[in-house]
């Protein structure tokens, strides 16, 4: 590795070499960039009130379910209709059983709606399904 000097021959030059900052800075805003998309899972739903909320369980990984206000049915970011929503949710049980699934209806949807998603999550061999919601303020 050189050394970069002045103009009188020996004296060191005290620039500070930004170059490796530059490329640090530059690798963090790629990992951040490509990490962002991947911390919110499931559809995009806004969430029904509730004053009382059970504590969540931070050791398990749920499946997350989401059923928007028009209706579609999405198994993590992959949507499906009525007829192929089991089949894919039970290939997805059957890879990690025992997985809890935490289903997110908007606020929207009838009591109905989200009923009709949980009896299918139900045939397709869940053993329960959590309601989403959000805390009341």
């Amino acid at each position: 590795m050189g050394m970069a000097v002045g103009p009188k021959k020996g004296s060191v030059k005290n620039d500070i070499n930004v170059t490796p900052l530059v490329d640090v800075v530059l690798v963090l805003l790629i990992i951040f960039m490509v990490i962002t998309p991947m911390l919110q899972r499931g559809k995009d739903v806004k969430l029904p009130q509730s004053k009382s909320i059970d504590e969540e369980n931070k050791e398990s990984d749920p499946i997350i379910l989401s059923v928007t206000k028009d209706k579609h049915i999405f198994i993590e970011s992959s949507e499906y209709d009525k007829e192929g929503f089991s089949p894919a949710l039970k290939v997805v049980l059957d890879e990690k059983p025992g997985r809890k699934i935490l289903l997110k209806g908007d606020d929207s949807l009838t009591v109905g709606d989200v009923r009709e998603v949980m009896e299918m999550s139900r045939k397709a061999g869940a053993k329960s399904v959590a309601l989403g919601v959000e805390e009341q303020k």
